[in-house]
């Protein structure tokens, strides 16, 4: 289902986060659930991933992990500020201690000037923070997008994890 790189990936966060003893979840937009998909596709993975959150719509970013719809309004549902808010919001409605948070746009359509095709948010949250990322993957095809964000998520994860 998920090419061999993204499992390699996905197994080594799962190790990570049970060699920490740190629970895992997962914010997503534009992934649709594929990180958590690529992080319970490994064996022993329910040791460490709490759940997933997939959070498509603003009412949905809002209403699940608690991100203000102001912050929406005001950034737009694809910044970096509501990526911040995904992953700490993630972390504050589950067990988990760590999350990883996606709000992009995949296309083929939906995309503007200022926020084109291809440009994805990333947060990561824990105890001792929030590190975000946002990548301009450019227009890889809407399968190409996500699953580059899957590869910038599940390494986010494990920097948080490794540091």
């Amino acid at each position: 289902m998920f090419p061999e790189d993204i499992l390699t990936l996905a197994a080594e966060v799962v190790a990570a986060a049970n060699r920490r003893g740190v629970m895992v979840a997962t914010a997503e937009s534009c992934t649709g659930g594929l990180v958590a998909g690529a992080l319970t596709a490994v064996a022993g993975s329910s040791a460490v991933v709490d759940r997933g959150f997939v959070t498509y719509s603003n009412a949905a970013k809002a209403g699940m992990i608690g991100v203000p719809r102001e912050l929406i309004l005001a950034n737009g549902a694809v910044s970096g500020a509501v990526a911040r808010a995904m992953a700490q919001g993630a972390v504050a409605h589950s067990d988990a201690q760590l999350a990883v948070s996606i709000t992009g746009i995949a296309g083929p359509g939906g995309g503007s000037v200022e926020k084109p095709v291809g440009l994805v948010h990333f947060a990561a949250h824990d105890g001792t923070g929030t590190v975000d990322v946002v990548r301009r993957f450019g227009d890889l095809g809407r399968e190409g997008v996500r699953l580059a964000s899957v590869r910038v998520a599940l390494g986010l994860l494990l920097e948080k994890l490794t540091a």
